[in-house]
């Protein structure tokens, strides 16, 4: 286990010696860890889920779980690639359960600016289609994409926090561009 050289503030502290610490009980690095996170979290959740509504519960889950598991976790300095694998499996519940009660009405579409009603009718078809064919896309493929697409991370980036080789990543999001093209054809 990493220690924390003396005189260093818990905020200057690494990943991995937060999370050490944190698997010990330190609720103050958990603390650190959940303030440095929170903004990626929101992100992700804000673009995989599209709504905002249950933003909040599902970061909020995250963490919760995370606290309880992080003594299980092997590698600590990897606890941010951890987090959002766990954030990912609970937006993906999330994303199933709407399925047997979607509610149009929950999505958070800029309306035209010609204000149409036809206009804004189809702009919340389309975010539904967009929302269902991501949602429908193998997991690996939906995080490299929304990690990519959305959130604006470069390969290596996707790579590190997903903790796999480049050429799985490259592999994925072409995979996942293939299909969101091919689910989405009627919309073009």
């Amino acid at each position: 286990m990493q220690h924390q050289p003396p005189g260093t503030a818990l905020v200057d502290l690494d990943d991995g010696v937060l999370a050490g610490r944190s698997a010990d009980g330190d609720v103050r690095a958990f603390e650190v860890l959940i303030r440095r996170h929170t903004p990626l979290l929101r992100a992700y959740a804000r673009r995989t889920l599209g709504s905002t509504d249950e933003l909040d519960d599902v970061v909020q889950e995250t963490f919760i779980t995370a606290w309880d598991k992080l003594d299980a976790l092997e590698d600590r300095a990897h606890v941010r690639a951890w987090m959002m694998r766990i954030l990912s499996r609970k937006c993906l519940d999330r994303i199933r359960a709407r399925r047997d009660h979607d509610d149009v009405t929950e999505l958070e579409v800029a309306a035209p600016t010609d204000g149409a009603p036809e206009r804004v009718a189809e702009a919340r078809d389309r975010e539904h289609a967009a929302e269902l064919a991501l949602a429908s896309l193998p997991e690996a493929q939906r995080r490299c994409w929304v990690m990519k697409e959305l959130l604006g991370y470069r390969y290596e980036e996707i790579a590190e926090e997903l903790d796999v080789p480049l050429s799985t990543v490259r592999g994925l999001l072409s995979r996942a561009r293939k299909n969101m093209i091919s689910l989405m054809e009627g919309w073009r």
